[in-house]
Parts: structure tokens; sequence; C-alpha cells
């Protein structure tokens, strides 16, 4: 690969990042709320699966009350 100068690497990085489609301020806000609401609907499934297994283990073990 041929070394290239600073300059012309900043100039390269420049002329890639003007191809991006940058997301809207909308979209940003729509994806952050669907990335609450899936972490939120996982911790609520792993809590209940938590408790249905800790409720299994103590009836197996006979550590309930």
């Amino acid at each position: 690969m041929a070394k290239i100068s600073p300059l012309q690497f900043l100039q390269q990085v420049r002329q890639e990042t003007s191809k991006v489609t940058w997301p809207t301020r909308k979209e940003t806000m729509i994806s952050t709320v669907m990335v609450f609401v899936m972490v939120i609907i996982a911790a609520l499934f792993f809590f209940a699966v938590d408790q249905v297994l800790s409720a299994g283990v103590k009836l197996v073990f006979g550590l309930g009350g």
C-alpha cells in the first residue's frame, strides 16, 4: 500500500464523510426511543425468567416458605 501524506489523508477523509447519508434529527430520536423500548422489554423478560427459575429452584430444594 502506498504511503500518503497526512494532508492527502485528511482530504480523503473529508471526501468520504461527504458521501455519508447522515440520519435526520427525527430518525435519530425514533431510533433512540426504540432502543430504550427494546431494553425495557428485554429487562422485563429476563426479570420474569429469573423469578420463574428462582421459584423453581426453591421448590426443588425446599428453600421456600
